[in-house]
């Protein structure tokens, strides 16, 4: 399981990566990397990318924390989390150093990337959409590496704040919804809700549609809708007459879903109505599944899973393809970023080389004699291509990049399609676990 929060950085930027490559808190700083620039320089490179920005922002750069359950994973893993976290969200477009902090109960990773992109040089803007895919992605990783994943009522992972609050048992929303949950569980009817609430301590007040909670030590009221579809008046009714929450019914579309378990479903066992909703949800399900197997002329379940097979063998064939043209861009920017700034601070050399007084020079232009020097050591002395053609190579490659995700797409949607069937197959039979020759004589 991994909390994440990020926050701006608007000052004192030396000071950020002095804390975070802390040597003491990196195990000798074996546990810090750095991304199209040095971490040692990278305060100097993150503002030689933004004096070439487009526009102005008081940003100099993002803090994003990463922060692992304590027991769960290794510094080495965690470390290699983050670095798979930081190529995924920024795309090898941005300067970025990555720590791994070991001093603390919790393993957690501090990543500082650049406010500005090297490849556009346009600025980047933490807004909650991009927060929330920082998130997924976080989620994403962990489920990879076997480390658990907190979920909230919206299937997104909790973001710091929400964490430590339900946590250290300090959130009053979260013990407002324990409360509510617990009186819906034993309320007769709505009326007798409400004086249990009031008999929990909490004030009430109704508004037409409405109903909001207070306790001593709020001044303001909150409404129950506010914590979540589940909480309405409508809903709260629903729940305590035993009915299904309509709410929170799955939305039925043209493709095909999974076949629920209503045996092992909780919701089926606590309202009758869920589980003849589901009951009706599964035979739409069942007969969509055994037209799809017809359609795709799929007649024994060994037929089934060469066809997954061969479904997500094209998908990882697509995903390598892809991840190697994101390489060659990568390879591509850099190489550009670090040419452009050899031939810009070229000058400032050969005027150092020619200053009477080279320490002077060389102290009033310490940060331009830094980067070039640090361009011309990535370069190493290797012929390149003029700067237009390798532009020209990376226009083609981004070209090549988005026709293939367009593939990339329809496989996905293809492989998310087949497991599906595959799944609701295995539930028929009987579930996986007593597969057996049935499989043939079912499909036959």
């Amino acid at each position: 399981m991994a909390i994440t929060k990020i926050h701006p950085i608007k000052s004192t930027l030396n000071l950020a990566f002095a804390y975070i490559l802390d040597p003491e808190k990196t195990d000798g700083k074996l546990l810090a990397d750095s991304y199209a620039c040095g971490y040692e320089t990278a305060d100097l490179e993150f503002k030689f990318t933004k004096d070439l920005s487009k526009g102005s922002s008081p940003n100099l750069a993002h803090h994003l924390i990463q922060a692992f359950e304590p027991g769960e994973t290794t510094p080495e893993e965690a470390h290699e989390i983050g670095m798979k976290l930081a190529e995924e969200v920024l795309g090898g477009k941005y300067e970025f150093v990555l720590t791994t902090h070991i001093d603390k109960g919790h393993i957690h990773n501090h990543l500082i990337f650049n406010a500005v992109s090297f490849e556009e040089h346009n600025h980047y803007h933490s807004t909650p959409p991009k927060y929330y895919a920082i998130r997924k992605a976080s989620d994403k990783l962990c489920e990879q590496y076997g480390l658990s994943v907190i979920r909230n009522a919206k299937g997104k992972g909790k973001s710091y704040i929400e964490h430590t609050a339900a946590k250290q048992g300090t959130s009053w929303k979260a013990k407002l919804k324990s409360v509510v949950d617990l009186n819906i569980s034993i309320a007769k009817d709505f009326d007798d809700f409400i004086s249990l609430m009031e008999a929990s301590g909490y004030a009430v007040k109704r508004q037409n549609k409405n109903i909001s909670f207070c306790t001593d030590g709020r001044e303001r009221y909150m409404r129950s809708k506010t914590l979540g579809a589940d909480y309405t008046v409508e809903a709260i009714k629903e729940r305590i007459a035993g009915r299904p929450k309509s709410l929170k019914q799955p939305r039925i579309n043209k493709r095909i879903s999974l076949i629920i378990d209503i045996q092992n479903s909780i919701k089926a066992q606590e309202s009758k109505g869920f589980e003849h909703w589901a009951k009706i949800q599964n035979l739409k399900q069942s007969a969509m599944t055994l037209n799809f197997l017809s359609e795709h002329n799929i007649d024994s379940y060994e037929e089934l899973e060469q066809e997954a097979e061969k479904i997500h063998k094209e998908f990882d064939s697509l995903s390598e393809q892809i991840k190697g043209i994101e390489n060659k861009i990568n390879s591509h920017n850099l190489l550009i970023k670090n040419i452009e700034t050899y031939k810009r601070l070229k000058p400032v050399m050969e005027q150092y080389k020619k200053a009477k007084d080279k320490e002077k020079f060389a102290e009033k232009h310490r940060a331009e004699i830094i980067l070039f020097e640090a361009a011309l050591n990535e370069l190493k002395g290797a012929k390149y291509p003029p700067i237009k053609q390798l532009k020209e190579e990376l226009s083609e490659l981004k070209k090549d990049k988005s026709a293939l995700y367009e593939e990339y797409k329809k496989a996905k949607t293809k492989a998310k399609e087949i497991d599906t069937v595959k799944s609701n197959v295995d539930m028929i039979l009987g579930a996986s676990n007593r597969l057996s020759p049935e499989k043939s004589a079912f499909l036959s």
